[in-house]
């Protein structure tokens, strides 16, 4: 069961204006935040590459297919940020601090879950390493030298995701329906949509929109448990190290990754088994956040 006055006290800023009119015009702000954001890092990359081979010089941007790219990529991800803190000062007249809850709590819970997160994933990436025939990605001094501008950028990605999604939108509409279906389920169908990828998932793309989905479905529990955003984050930020920075099927954001997996989204069968044991891992480690929570 929930604890409610924990969860109370996360949606209580929201309360305060939980107009529905108002989540709307929030989201609207937030995208043209995020919009005008991915335009003046246009604007800038134009500045720095000029008008030779552009068409080709973006697509490999969105690609994410070198380090400069994918960490590219990832610093889009300030825009959404900035909006989603525009939406709820400007609509909501609400403090952006109030997205994250508690901030002791958030960086304890950031770090819990993500040591949890990797001590059910590390021995299953030791036993890639040990017993599949991996190719090589990117060579180890180009990954370090790197790593600390792509770590930056990743806790960017990671968390805006989750300001968007378990913060702003799970905060809105718990303040406004007591249904779960509302306030968990909505924002974490709208987390798998947003990661429908067709051409870089195949066949795969629906599968691997419910798996995103219920990720987030996951996040949104550990977040109305725990009363900040800490948790979700942390996990998040601990599942997209390994899958940007160590393995990599070869298909996008694969700019800084290690090695390359000997298959693809493409390859049905083995994704589905893939993604099998990818939901039954979430579950071990939700589980086991959820038993942390109940004992700190």
């Amino acid at each position: 069961m929930l604890q409610p006055l924990i969860f109370d006290r996360y949606v209580a800023p929201a309360r305060l204006r939980p107009q529905l009119w108002r989540l709307l015009l929030g989201l609207l702000v937030l995208l043209a935040v995020y919009l005008g954001w991915i335009a003046l890092m246009g604007v800038g990359f134009l500045g720095i590459r000029g008008l030779r081979d552009l068409d080709a010089s973006l697509e490999g941007a969105g690609l994410g297919g070198t380090p400069a790219s994918l960490v590219g990529v990832l610093f889009t991800f300030v825009g959404m940020a900035l909006g989603a803190f525009a939406a709820v000062r400007v609509i909501h007249h609400r403090s952006i601090a109030s997205l994250f809850g508690p901030w002791a709590l958030v960086w304890r819970d950031f770090l819990a879950g993500m040591v949890i997160f990797l001590a059910i994933a590390v021995p299953g990436a030791v036993y890639l390493l040990v017993f599949v025939e991996l190719g090589s990605g990117v060579a180890w001094t180009v990954w370090l030298a790197w790593l600390p501008v792509a770590i930056l950028g990743l806790l960017i990605q990671t968390g805006a995701e989750e300001v968007v999604f378990r913060g702003y939108l799970q905060q809105q509409l718990a303040a406004r329906f007591l249904s779960r279906w509302v306030w968990m389920v909505l924002p974490s169908v709208l987390f798998g949509l947003v990661h429908y990828a067709p051409d870089e998932m195949g066949s795969a793309v629906w599968m691997v929109v419910f798996v995103t989905g219920f990720f987030g479905l996951l996040l949104a529990d550990l977040t109305a448990r725990s009363g900040s955003l800490g948790m979700a984050w942390g996990l998040h930020f601990a599942n997209n190290l390994l899958a940007m920075f160590v393995f990599t099927t070869g298909e996008a954001l694969d700019g800084l990754a290690l090695y390359r997996l000997p298959f693809g989204p493409k390859d049905t069968e083995i994704m589905t088994y893939m993604l099998g044991l990818d939901v039954a891992g979430m579950v071990l480690v939700w589980a086991l956040c959820r038993w942390w929570l109940r004992a700190r």
